[in-house]
């Protein structure tokens, strides 16, 4: 397990960028839906055109959920997607690396995953969404809850972990069924190479489906511009390219 500190340090560097996206033409709003006996919010993002669409679980970073994370839903949105961005703080976001570390320290894991199957229960029940084509992705804190669901929903088509914590339990690994894109910084000192390496062989000896990039000269969060230090544009723009081909290939 990682120090308080290790944490901190880790994922100080998930910073949220604002930079604009090109999700002019999305609907978005505020939904609510039941999780359990409590009812949570969620922010959808939703693409033109009649009929069923794909859909994408957004699970945000240690922060909460915010306008960046909000942007992600949107991007995917206008690429055809109907785009659920989760709220696993119930309202609440962190504005400094502690505030956000006592967060994500007091999501207790059950209404975690509770509310991660909130959501795929709530697009499943859509008349806009395909039940079947159900995927999630997630950043820092995020990603590792998009593996998280994958581990506990055998329906989920597909799904993304950029960064995020990963599983060393054979059993764990055992019960996914979806394909994985994984994304990674090889300079990254909370989730090193020998760790993604480790599970990425573990994955495949358990015959899973796995598409996983380590970044040379790339750490922790370097997708994100505001990571002043450690944001990589190429790695970036290279990452996104895989994920917009990974969904378009599973999800499609």
């Amino acid at each position: 397990m990682l120090s308080r500190i290790a944490l901190l340090a880790v994922f100080a560097l998930c910073l949220c960028s604002m930079l604009p996206l090109n999700a002019s033409a999305t609907k978005t709003e505020t939904v609510t839906y039941k999780s359990g006996d409590e009812t949570v919010s969620g922010f959808i993002a939703l693409p033109n055109g009649v009929g069923k669409h794909s859909a994408i679980i957004v699970i945000h970073e240690w922060w909460g959920l915010n306008d960046w994370v909000k942007e992600q839903a949107q991007r995917f949105a206008a690429q055809g997607y109907v785009a659920l961005a989760v709220d696993l703080y119930r309202g609440q976001v962190g504005k400094t690396a502690d505030e956000a570390h006592v967060l994500m320290r007091g999501l207790p894991d059950d209404r975690g995953l509770r509310d991660l199957e909130a959501a795929f229960a709530y697009l499943s029940s859509r008349p806009d969404v395909d039940a079947k084509k159900i995927g999630s992705i997630g950043w820092c804190m995020g990603g590792g809850w998009s593996i998280k669901l994958a581990e506990d929903q055998p329906k989920l088509a597909a799904f993304v972990v950029n960064y995020g914590s990963l599983p060393t339990d054979k059993a764990l690994i055992g019960k996914i069924n979806a394909p994985m894109l994984g994304n990674f910084g090889a300079e990254d000192k909370g989730i090193p190479p020998e760790s993604v390496q480790a599970f990425e062989a573990a994955m495949k000896a358990a015959g899973k489906s796995t598409d996983i990039k380590i970044y040379g000269g790339a750490g922790h969060a370097f997708q994100n511009p505001d990571n002043r230090d450690g944001y990589r544009p190429d790695a970036t723009a290279d990452s996104e390219k895989r994920i917009t081909q990974f969904f378009q290939k599973t999800l499609k």
